[in-house]
C-alpha cells in the first residue's frame, strides 16, 4: 500500500483502537513472519554547536541546554563503540553527526568516510545522519558503505514552521531524493508531542507514503523534551496515540521497518509490548541515544525473549561487503 490521501489515513487512524490494531497485525504477519526486532545502536560522532534551530533538540547552538560542544570523534574512538554494539548484537549501526549538512571535499566530511568504511567492514549496516546532502555527497558516502541515510521530517509540512527556521521542509525532502538517487536507503519518520495536530502526523505519514521508493525504516519518536530548548516544557505522548501511529504506520507501509525509537525510557514495559504487537519491529538499542537516555541493553533483551521475539540477523549482503572489505585491505 503507498501514495495514501489524508482522508484515507484518517478513517485508519480513529478506527476503534482494538480494530486498528487487529488490522495492523494482519498486515504485520503477512510481511514479517519471523518474529523478527532489529537492534540498532546509535552513536553521536559530534556533538553539539549546531547551527540549526531546531526546537526539539539540545545539540541546537540557538539553546542555552548546558550540553559541552565535543569535536568529530576519532576512526579508533568510533570504532571502539562499534565494535562493542556489533558484540551486544545490533546488526545495524548509526552515526550522527550535529551540523547542518555535509560540505563535500572538506576535511571532516573525509574523515567522517574513512568511518565508514572501517564501520562497515564489521558486517553491520552502517547509517548515518549528517544533516544536507548533495547528489556528489550522497554518491560519495554511498561508495564509503552507507546502506541507510537518515533523515527525518520530523512533522506535518504545515506545522514545520513552528518546530524550525532555519531549513526548509523542501530541503528535507531535497536531502531524501539525493540519498535515493544514490542508490541509499532512506530512514525517515517523525517526533511526537511537539504540540502537532493528529492531522499533522497524518500528513506526515501521507509524505513518506508517497516516497519512491517506500522509506527502508521508518522511526516513529517521542519528544523527549530536553531543558534549555523551547520544547522543554511538553507534556508526555499518550501510549494509546503512540500505539495509533505505530498501527498506522505499519498498515500504510507494510514493508517497511518500523522504529520504536526515542522516548522508550518513558514506556511501560506493557506499552512497549502493545507496541511491537500493533507492527514496531526495530528499536534503537544501547543506554543512549545521542544525548538522550534509553533502555539498558539487558532490560531489552530480557522484554524481547518474554515476548518470544527475536533479535534480527545481520543482513547477507553487508556481511559479504565487509569480506569484501577485509580481503581488499589485506
Amino acid at each position: 500500500m503507498a501514495s495514501m490521501r489524508l482522508q484515507d489515513l484518517e478513517k485508519i487512524y480513529h478506527q476503534p483502537v482494538f480494530q486498528l490494531i487487529d488490522q495492523a497485525r494482519s498486515v504485520y504477519c503477512e510481511h514479517w513472519q519471523d518474529n523478527e526486532v532489529q537492534l540498532c545502536t546509535l552513536l553521536s560522532i559530534k556533538t553539539g554547536g549546531c547551527s540549526e534551530d531546531c526546537s526539539y533538540c539540545a545539540q541546537s547552538s540557538h539553546y542555552h541546554t548546558g550540553l559541552e560542544k565535543e569535536n568529530l570523534l576519532t576512526v579508533e574512538e568510533v570504532m571502539s563503540h562499534a565494535h562493542r554494539a556489533k558484540e551486544s548484537g545490533s546488526t545495524r549501526f548509526c552515526m550522527g553527526a550535529a551540523w547542518k549538512g555535509v560540505r563535500e571535499g572538506t576535511e571532516k566530511f573525509n574523515q567522517v568516510k574513512d568511518i565508514i568504511r572501517e564501520v562497515s567492514k564489521l558486517g553491520m549496516e552502517v547509517c548515518v545522519t549528517l544533516g544536507e546532502l548533495t547528489d556528489k555527497a550522497a554518491e560519495e558516502l554511498k561508495e564509503a558503505g552507507v546502506t541507510a541515510y537518515n533523515h527525518n521530517l520530523d512533522t506535518s509540512p504545515e506545522y514545520y514552521p513552528q518546530i524550525v527556521t532555519t531549513h526548509s521542509y523542501a530541503d528535507r525532502l531535497s536531502t531524501i531524493q539525493a540519498a535515493q538517487r544514490a542508490g541509499m536507503d532512506v530512514c525517515c519518520g517523525g517526533i511526537l508531542g511537539m504540540g502537532e495536530s493528529v492531522t499533522d502526523r497524518l500528513r506526515m505519514l501521507e509524505v513518506l507514503s508517497n516516497f519512491n521508493p517506500a522509506p527502508e525504516s521508518v522511526p516513529i519518536n517521542c519528544l523527549m523534551a530536553m531543558p534549555g530548548t523551547p520544547l522543554e516544557e511538553s507534556g508526555a505522548v499518550d501510549v494509546f496515540d503512540l500505539v495509533r501511529m505505530i498501527a498506522t504506520t505499519r498498515i500504510v507501509l507494510p514493508k517497511t521497518k518500523v522504529r520504536l525509537s526515542a522516548g522508550r525510557a518513558h514506556l511501560s514495559r506493557e506499552g512497549q509490548a502493545l507496541c511491537f504487537y500493533a507492527g514496531a519491529n526495530s528499536i534503537f538499542y544501547g543506554g543512549k541515544l545521542l544525548t538522550a537516555v534509553n533502555p539498558k541493553e539487558n532490560e531489552d533483551l530480557e522484554l524481547l525473549r518474554q515476548l518470544g521475539l527475536n533479535p534480527q540477523e545481520p543482513r547477507k549482503t553487508c556481511l559479504a561487503r565487509a569480506e569484501e572489505a577485509v580481503h581488499a585491505a589485506a
